[in-house]
């Protein structure tokens, strides 16, 4: 287990089997020393973890802890690509997408669960630009989609 996972193991996360697809796509592609991730769902054992809009069936705090879930599941995307998450270099730049209720305004402090989260397992490497998007719906229902572009070390 490398130092990335280990920090995983120590906040008492493990990192996931990659999540299947769920259309015509791969989780991840490399780009010479970019990784690219596919819009990682909260899918936890093959499950969607939760569904609904954030602001009505879904609160900004359970979308905060299902942005942790994607953002988990893009890493998980990232190893298959690299084979060791110590190669990555930087996280270049993280997406989310949140599922809003009409007044909703929070979409960046329910994406701050990625960024929180990446911050955390890759410290400095984890420091990345951003966009929290809100849109109306997202794929099967979710409340939230996160993915991440990673600079790898060559």
């Amino acid at each position: 287990m490398g130092a990335v996972e280990s920090r995983l193991a120590e906040l008492g996360l493990t990192l996931p089997e990659v999540a299947k697809p769920v259309a015509a796509y791969v989780p991840a592609v490399r780009n010479g020393d970019q990784v690219l991730t596919s819009g990682q769902l909260p899918v936890v054992g093959g499950v969607l973890k939760q569904t609904g809009k954030v602001g009505a069936e879904v609160t900004a705090e359970e979308a905060k802890a299902l942005a942790q879930i994607c953002a988990l599941n893009a890493l998980a995307a990232v190893k298959s690509v690299i084979g060791d998450l110590d190669l990555i270099d930087q996280v270049v730049k993280v997406v989310g997408f949140v599922a809003s209720a009409p007044d909703f305004t929070g979409q960046p402090s329910v994406v701050n669960g990625a960024s929180e989260l990446l911050g955390q397992v890759l410290g400095e490497a984890g420091v990345h630009a951003r966009s929290a998007v809100g849109v109306a719906v997202l794929p099967l229902d979710a409340p939230v989609e996160v993915e991440i572009q990673v600079r790898v070390k060559a």
